[in-house]
């Protein structure tokens, strides 16, 4: 095992905490890079320089430049605007871990599974809570039933957490967002905060109403684990914050969110007041067949701190890829990992109900 780590964004809300883990595992061998020098010194004698600090902007990455030849694996815990500097981690045979929940980027990475497979190396993608551990969740209900027909996967996200900008400016921007969903094989255009379902959430929550939302597992998992409906539903842990944005959609105030000032000064208020608990929980809810009868099966994990949960899923995959040999090629968490095998090692920090 040779190489070492690169983390792009390293220092940030959940790439310190990779690199930080990372570090603990392979001291020394762990590079936290970004823009921000600085910042990535800091955090490299926070941790003993166990991680080693590197200047570098990937969005200035000019053709022909090359990552240094002892990494031997990136970790992005960027949005990045497009696929352009993963394809050349992937020319490199520099194996690829990204944590984005942006289909529309994650959808350019998969087209390059060719040039993954030219080069040897291999990209695993939605790593995280979700996507992430939503993924590994439908993939062990699959197991669990002789046929997976629907699954409704429910996301619940504390607003008591210091989430990272870019993951708020994410969400936000999502709040006010029209896609697609596959129902029965059939593409259906829907929006969201437009449509509900209930659900009832383990850990003492109980029953809540969640709505529409944009994460990407709806997307991948109809062709990943070949589900004919796949639908993702998101809530707050505060049920008046939840109807609140379902109102605004109803009202058309929602639209306002097109407006960039509007959009950050969210942005900011989200930021800066935080109520509530950092408590997330992510469920499944499966529909199809067992022993020739229709079945139903559910199963969910919870935890403390969305940013902390992410990481320990990356941290976990990114070990996983730089110690053992995958097969080459792009790839999404749920293709290439057992369930039960991340469970197991998420059982210490999470609360899983399978």
């Amino acid at each position: 095992m040779d190489g070492n780590i690169l983390i792009v964004g390293g220092y940030g809300n959940v790439g310190r905490r990779i690199s930080s883990t990372l570090g603990e595992r392979f001291p020394g061998r762990v590079l936290a890079a970004g823009r921000n020098y600085a910042k990535a010194r800091e955090l490299a004698i926070s941790t003993g320089m166990k991680v080693r600090p590197l200047q570098m902007d990937v969005l200035t990455f000019q053709e022909g430049t090359r990552l240094p030849e002892d990494v031997r694996l990136v970790v992005m815990c960027l949005d990045l605007p497009d696929a352009t500097f993963v394809g050349k981690c992937l020319q490199q045979g520099v194996h690829y871990v990204d944590i984005s929940a942006n289909y529309s980027l994650l959808s350019q990475i998969e087209l390059l599974d060719p040039v993954a497979k030219q080069h040897n190396a291999t990209a695993v993608l939605s790593v995280g809570l979700a996507p992430g551990l939503t993924n590994l969740l439908a993939s062990h209900c699959k197991l669990k039933l002789d046929e997976l027909k629907r699954a409704d996967i429910f996301i619940l996200l504390g607003l008591g957490e210091a989430h990272g900008e870019a993951a708020l400016r994410w969400t936000i921007e999502n709040f006010n967002s029209a896609f697609t969903v596959f129902e029965n094989g059939v593409v259906k255009q829907v929006a969201s905060f437009h449509e509900a379902k209930r659900t009832v959430f383990p850990e003492g929550v109980g029953e809540r109403t969640a709505y529409r939302f944009n994460f990407s597992e709806q997307h991948v998992l109809p062709g990943t684990l070949r589900i004919p409906s796949a639908s993702t539903w998101f809530c707050f842990d505060s049920s008046l914050t939840t109807h609140l944005f379902a109102f605004f959609e109803k009202t058309g105030l929602l639209n306002l969110l097109r407006f960039g000032p509007v959009r950050e000064s969210l942005v900011k208020v989200f930021r800066t007041l935080q109520f509530g608990s950092d408590m997330f929980v992510m469920k499944v809810d499966a529909q199809g067949t067992a022993n020739g009868r229709e079945a139903f099966y559910e199963c969910s994990a919870s935890g403390y701190g969305e940013g902390s949960g992410t990481a320990l899923i990356a941290s976990e995959v990114a070990r996983s890829l730089f110690s053992r040999s995958f097969t080459p090629g792009v790839f999404h968490i749920e293709q290439l990992f057992d369930p039960a095998e991340i469970f197991s090692k998420l059982k210490g920090s999470l609360v899983f109900s399978l």
